[in-house]
């Protein structure tokens, strides 16, 4: 049997309720980023860190991060969630290899991994992003904030990360060679 209609514009979209029944059923695969400013010899200068308010009205510090649609490349996943939280003028420069510098395991139970997600399991793959432009956030994102490398890796600043990402932002510094 076929079906004849308008093609959904979204596929790759789920429903709140099929997001809801699936978050209880599987891991979630996501992207992470660390959007950063490189010097003429590609070393990082600075760190762009979001300020969001959470859904339970918090503010906290995170990362560019979203979910990876089906039929969606992660280089396509990274790209759109860089171009939703930072605005279409911070020419992101993907890296040539979709080789993250780190995977990380979120869990409901805070026990299981550093990382967790009230909630459900997901597994993110996270990258450290050079941008060139002009960063301007969007969607739920207050403000981007620009810091060195060791403003950014500050307790006071990693302790402000919601689900462990204070933790993640120190790996991807470590993984620059920013940190030992």
């Amino acid at each position: 049997m076929s079906f004849v209609g308008t093609p959904d514009p979204s596929p790759g979209w789920l429903s709140d309720d099929e997001l809801a029944v699936i978050r209880r059923r599987l891991p979630l695969l996501y992207v992470e980023a660390v959007p950063v400013r490189v010097d003429g010899m590609g070393q990082v200068t600075e760190v762009g860190l979001l300020l969001r308010v959470n859904p339970t009205g918090s503010i906290a510090r995170t990362i560019v991060s979203g979910r990876v649609m089906y039929g969606e490349t992660l280089r396509d996943a990274l790209f759109r969630h860089l171009e939703k939280d930072l605005g279409p003028m911070a020419f992101p420069q993907l890296p040539a290899s979709p080789t993250p510098f780190s995977v990380a395991e979120y869990f409901p139970q805070p026990t299981l991994s550093p990382y967790t997600d009230d909630r459900q399991h997901a597994v993110a793959l996270a990258y450290v992003v050079p941008v060139t432009g002009t960063c301007d956030p969007r969607q739920d994102a207050l403000e981007l904030t620009w810091m060195t490398p060791e403003e950014a890796a500050a307790s006071s600043v990693t302790s402000e990360m919601e689900g462990g990402r204070g933790g993640l932002l120190k790996a991807a510094l470590a993984s620059v060679g920013k940190l030992s």
